[in-house]
């Protein structure tokens, strides 16, 4: 744990950032504890993407891609889906066999899906879609879709009104400096506070040029959930930012984070507020 008069290291000392491929296998080295203590997402996600697609999961096809540990799979599962996995990480991979074998997993990422054309009703991406390639993914999305088929993202964000969220970031940003929280995030590339919806429409409409380009609806879904402060800091720890940046300088990070937390929460109980981003977007049918 730092001691006074001797502080984290700044921003100063991380000079490059670790390549994108770097931070999104990163997860492999610790996917039971992501599996154990990242959050979940909440009914009314599902619903509204039922809502927005103009179907019920119940007896749909399926694919959900960059699966991970399972939690959306999971979730799609119990909802009626008939479900594969797709994921390319052996960690994660693994994780997912051992807690849901009965729900069918195939390795690939989605680049390239290992997938039949207009062979499902849904493509999903839970805090997955940031690591493809759009000018890749898009195409093959669209590829595996059925005519009126539905492609769904999204994305557990940090609700950065919360006074307490909003200085965790700022202590993180001082620790690790602004261009890596830029692209830590749920989201990859943007920010905090910044929606993945442009960046999507532009790779939509660079994806459908010379056609009709599908519409995008985006969704906000406010939840949360109360868990112990240990199990914050072992979802906080899990993410990229701090998997590839060395464990001395997150175990130094997390021990005065929790130091932080304690005296904000003298209970031991954070509760975590989460805006789920969704973006639905539904092929012609």
């Amino acid at each position: 744990m730092p001691t006074p008069g001797h502080p984290l290291p700044g921003p100063s000392d991380t000079t490059t950032s670790p390549s994108l491929t770097a931070r999104a296998h990163s997860f492999n080295t610790v996917a039971a504890q992501y599996a154990a203590n990242r959050p979940s997402y909440p009914p009314a996600l599902f619903d509204a993407i039922e809502e927005t697609a103009g179907r019920s999961f119940a007896g749909a096809r399926v694919a959900d891609i960059g699966a991970g540990t399972g939690i959306a799979t999971a979730l799609l599962h119990r909802r009626g889906a008939e479900i594969v996995a797709v994921e390319p990480g052996d960690g994660m991979a693994a994780e997912f066999r051992r807690a849901h074998p009965g729900i069918p997993l195939v390795r690939g990422d989605g680049n390239a899906l290992p997938l039949a054309d207009a062979s499902a009703d849904f493509v999903t991406y839970a805090q997955a879609w940031h690591w493809t390639d759009p000018a890749r993914a898009l195409p093959e999305a669209f590829r595996v879709l059925r005519p009126g088929g539905a492609l769904a993202l999204w994305w557990n964000l940090e609700a950065e009104d919360v006074p307490w969220i909003a200085e965790q970031t700022d202590r993180v940003r001082r620790c690790y400096g602004d261009a890596v929280v830029a692209a830590w995030g749920s989201r990859g590339a943007p920010g905090p506070r910044t929606s993945a919806l442009p960046a999507f429409t532009a790779a939509l409409d660079a994806a459908t040029a010379g056609g009709p380009t599908p519409h995008c609806v985006r969704e906000l879904v406010r939840w949360s959930r109360r868990v112990p402060v240990d199990t914050h800091l072992a979802n906080l720890g899990s993410h990229s930012i701090f998997l590839v940046h060395g464990p001395d300088r997150s175990a130094a990070f997390l021990a005065e984070e929790r130091d932080h937390l304690l005296r904000r929460f003298p209970d031991g109980v954070v509760e975590e507020v989460y805006d789920v981003e969704l973006l639905v977007t539904t092929t012609v049918s």
